[in-house]
Formats: C-alpha cells, structure tokens, sequence
C-alpha cells in the first residue's frame, strides 16, 4: 500500500464528506433558488471532516463510515426538504416541526413519504456508499500533516475568531457568526439551527409573556358583524415605481383595470425604512413619538380578537430569525398560522403567489368575522429573486431615467418586475376575497419604500435611514371594499380623503376606523379615513434620536429644489 501523498486520494476524501452537504447546495444554487453564499460555506466547512481521516491515515475506511453514517441522516433531511418544498432547511423548519402536534406529523409523514422519496433516500445511500468504497489513505509528513489540520481547523473557526479578535465583537455575536456559516453544512443545519432556534424561541416567549400581561383595552364596542377584514402588507415598495401612482411603465396592469373599484391614497409614508421598526409603530399603538407604547399596550392583533375576530397570519416573509422576533410574535397572537418561507436566507426564490392558497382557505375555514394578515416579501431585493421568470417584462432601458447607469440597468428592471408580480399577487388576493366574501374589506400597504437609483443626485439601491431619500418612504396605500360592505356603510365621503397626508404609525386608528370599533383613548383625527383627519408633522429617522429625525415635507423640498 503507497504511504506517499496523493492528490487523487485527497480529492477523493474530500468528495465523499463534500457530498453530503454539497449536493442540496449545488441543486439550490442551479435551480436559481439562492445565491452561491451556501455553496460556498459547504466548500469550505466540509474540510473539517477530513481532520480524523488525515490524523489517523490507517484507519481512514473506518472512520469516514462511522461520520458518513453520523451525517447522512441530517444531510438527507436537508436534500429531501428541498425536494419537498424547494427551500434550505433552517431553524424555521424546526419551529414549524416543533409547532406541531403529533397528528399533525403524522399527517405530514404520510403525505410525503411516497415511493419518489424513498427511492431519493436509497439513491442518496448508494451514492454514498460508491464515494465511500472509492475513499484511499491520504498520507500526509508529519509536518504538513500539522500544517494541513491547523489550516482546516481554522477554516472552520474562523467565522468565530475573526470577529471576536480582529473585529472585537462581542461573544454572542461571533457565536451568531459562527452559525451562520456552518449551518448549510450537514449535520449542523439541525444543530446550529436547533440552537438558534431555541434562543429566538426564548425571546418570543418572553415577548408574549409580557404581552399577556398587558390590559385589554377599555369600553371597547364594535359592530356586530359577519364581515371579512384584509390587511395585505407589502415589503420595500415604492409606489412611485408603479403605474397606479403615474408611474410610466405599466408595472400595476391588473390595479390600473380595477382602479374605479380602489381607493388610492395619494400622500402616504412609513414612519421609518425597515420591516421591523416601521411594523413596531404600523401594528400597535407606538409611533414617532412614543416608540416604546406597544409595550403597554394592546397591539393590532388584540384588538381585532378583543373584538370578536377570528384572527389569522399569513406569511411568506422568514418565519423564524432572530432578527424577525418582533414579527414572529405578532404572528403567534394569531388564532391561526401559515409559514411559508423557511429558507435560512433572504436572497432565495420565495414567490408570494404562494399565499393564495392558505388565503382562500382562511376566508372558507372559519365562521364569523374574520381578519387576516397576509404578509408578503413583496419587492425586497435582491429583486430578481421576486418574480418568476414569465413576469420577466422590464429588460431594456424604455421609459427608464437617463441618469441611471447600464451597470445598474438590470437592477432597475428587476426592481420593476417584482412590482409587476406584486401587482399580480395583490390583484388576486382582493379577488378571491371578492368572491369569497360578500361583506369584505381589504387594505394593502407597503411596510416601507426602497430607493433603486431614483434620485438622480443620490445614485444608491436600498435604504439608509441616516441618508434618507423620499423613495425610501413613500408608500402605496389602497383600500377595497365589497359592494355590500359600501351598502351598509357610509362611505360617501371617502373620495376627500384621498389626498391626506399621512403616516402609517398611526394605522391602527385608521383600522379601528375602518373596522368600526371604538375604545377608550381612540382618536379618530388620526385615521386616514375620518373626514376629522388632522395632519401632523411626518417626522422621519429613529425616535430614539430625536436630535437627527427631520420633518419628511423637508426631504421633499429638497428633492424639489435639486430637480428645479
């Protein structure tokens, strides 16, 4: 038997501890479903099984069976998964898992376990079987071999010691680092998901404990009604990029045909330019001023329960990160929950279309009134990971600014493509409510803007609160409402307040409006829908520093002067 070192035999040890993370990693990236990030950590942590195979070239079979049959059960969950569902397995997965009950497991179990499965399963087996029957003894000088292991261990632990030495970051975000890149990589995708998992389980619970203990809200009436009540909430939308809003390309086709049915709102804006802050102030009763009211007092989703609803939350946002707590509660205020995004990463293809489904059977499934969430992902970027390939309509530069560079030309169109498809999504979300639901109402609104290269003087994608532009803001905000629902209602004067100025922190007055409940502490000068409409100074930026938030009219007036 050679002892001498061996390149081929190297790269033969290395393929068989690779496949088992690899494969579902290559698959999602040529499928387009995600970027190459997890490929990439997959190269790079699946050394680390080498180490004992290098230390101990003798026993080099052995020990690459005993870790392939450690690993192959984790690494055919994540390839099966995907098969399944075309998603990255994540700690969101075990959430959903751990979120259900025996039943319903078992159900999940039976439907899935099916003959293309199994045969997945023994295919995987053999596959890794045949890499391990081609495995040889890699022999390695002592030298090299000490060089080789401490330059594989750092491999794998570097996402840990560089942020904390050269970084200085603190303990608990280099070990958050330190999941991040190993969790594509068999087994720790249920490992370090499960512990991550865990922790953000941890703070949601504490978040619903202390939400438990908040009072209900006082003298609280409402009409009783058998009504269905729609809140559809976008994701990074700028309604200056759609066609409803004047916009030049048709980017919202289908909400320009059923215009005459909307009430558009002109003037609209998010409070701040991300998810979870400006969702702090749009789904309780904080805002600009007081950001730190939904702590003591009863968010969107106790109200509508308070009042009689049955509640549900539909999401394709990430179920769970420890980013997305904050939501992740909301959502468990909820009567009812659908999870539909469990990808470990943002930047996968994740279409909203997917809401339609559990959104029909929400409306069917319960008697009574109903409210429904549907959050979407809307038009976050990266925005080619949005719409599907047939909504690809936007690929040269017509009707595009001239101040937009080619290199960023694609950006540009896929940004409007994903509108295009977000157009899609919601036209057909108010239409099966339209035929679902005789007594109805739906309201959409993004959960803030997104600048793509719109101010000619600020060339910059995506959002910065510390440099703010008005795409970053300004929002669509439109509102349906079924013919039975106008007969019963007075709405008549609805068309004067298209045009007020308006800041979504204050949505759930404008909600209460809508919904017809009244409390006490209601302020009807705060919805959008009240003819007692006051408009207050928008001030935009972080309320926890005050000295730096600016009045949004002052934003405007600038975009103003440097266009004029």
């Amino acid at each position: 038997m050679p002892t001498s070192f061996s390149w081929k035999a190297f790269g033969k040890l290395y393929l068989y501890f690779f496949y088992f993370s690899g494969l579902t990693q290559i698959l999602i990236y040529a499928t387009g479903m995600s970027n190459t990030v997890g490929l990439r950590q997959a190269i790079i942590i699946s050394t680390l099984w080498m180490i004992p195979a290098l230390a101990w070239p003798q026993h080099t079979r052995k020990i690459s069976a005993i870790i392939g049959l450690l690993i192959w059960p984790a690494s055919l969950t994540s390839l099966s998964y995907f098969y399944i569902y075309g998603q990255d397995f994540s700690q969101s997965v075990l959430f959903i898992i751990f979120e259900s009950n025996i039943s319903e497991s078992k159900e999940f179990i039976e439907s899935y376990i099916n003959i293309s499965i199994i045969m997945t399963a023994l295919a995987h087996a053999a596959t890794a079987v045949y890499l391990w029957r081609q495995i040889e003894p890699v022999y390695l000088p002592r030298l090299n071999k000490t060089v080789t292991i401490c330059v594989i261990s750092l491999l794998f632990g570097g996402s840990l010691l560089k942020p904390l030495i050269v970084y200085g970051n603190s303990w608990e975000s280099s070990v958050k680092n330190f999941q991040d890149h190993i969790e594509p990589v068999a087994p720790w995708n249920i490992i370090a998901g499960y512990f991550k998992y865990s922790k953000v389980l941890d703070a949601m619970n504490k978040q619903l404990a202390a939400s438990n203990l908040v009072p209900p809200l006082e003298n609280l009436t409402h009409e009783n009604s058998n009504r269905k009540m729609v809140l559809v909430i976008g994701e990074s939308t700028n309604s200056k990029r759609m066609s409803l809003y004047g916009y030049p390309r048709k980017t919202t086709p289908m909400l320009d045909e059923m215009r005459d049915e909307l009430l558009t709102y002109s003037d609209v804006i998010s409070p701040r330019p991300s998810t979870i802050e400006a969702l702090q102030q749009v789904l309780t009763f904080a805002n600009q001023q007081d950001p730190d009211v939904y702590l003591t007092q009863p968010t969107l989703m106790n109200m509508m329960h308070q009042a009689g609803y049955t509640t549900h939350w539909i999401t394709n946002q990430q179920t769970q990160t420890q980013r997305n707590t904050m939501l992740l509660t909301f959502s468990q205020q909820a009567d009812h929950q659908v999870y539909l995004n469990n990808n470990r990463v943002q930047n996968s293809s994740q279409f909203d279309d997917d809401v339609l489904e559990p959104f029909e059977k929400a409306l069917s499934d319960s008697n009574g009134p109903n409210f429904i969430v549907v959050h979407l992902i809307g038009t976050h970027r990266k925005y080619n990971y949005r719409y599907p390939e047939n909504f690809k309509h936007f690929t040269d530069r017509t009707d595009m600014p001239d101040w937009v560079p080619d290199e960023h030309a694609d950006e540009y169109n896929d940004y409007d493509n994903a509108i295009l498809f977000n157009d899609y999504v919601v036209t057909n979300l108010i239409n099966i409510l339209k035929k679902k639901s005789p007594n109805s109402a739906l309201v959409y609104f993004s959960d803030h803007g997104e600048e793509v290269y719109d101010t000619k003087e600020t060339l910059f994608c995506g959002r910065n609160e510390g440099k703010p532009t008005p795409a970053m803001y300004t929002i669509p905000f439109i509102t349906w409402l079924s013919a039975e629902w106008k007969n019963t209602h007075s709405t008549a004067n609805l068309s004067n307040t298209l045009n007020h100025a308006y800041q979504t922190s204050d949505f759930i007055y404008s909600w209460a409006d809508l919904a017809g409940i009244n409390f006490k502490g209601n302020d009807t000068t705060r919805s959008i829908y009240s003819d007692e409409f006051n408009p207050i100074k928008r001030m935009i930026g972080s309320p926890h520093d005050k000295k730096h938030m600016i009045d949004f009219a002052s934003l405007l007036h600038k975009e103003n002067v440097a266009i004029n």
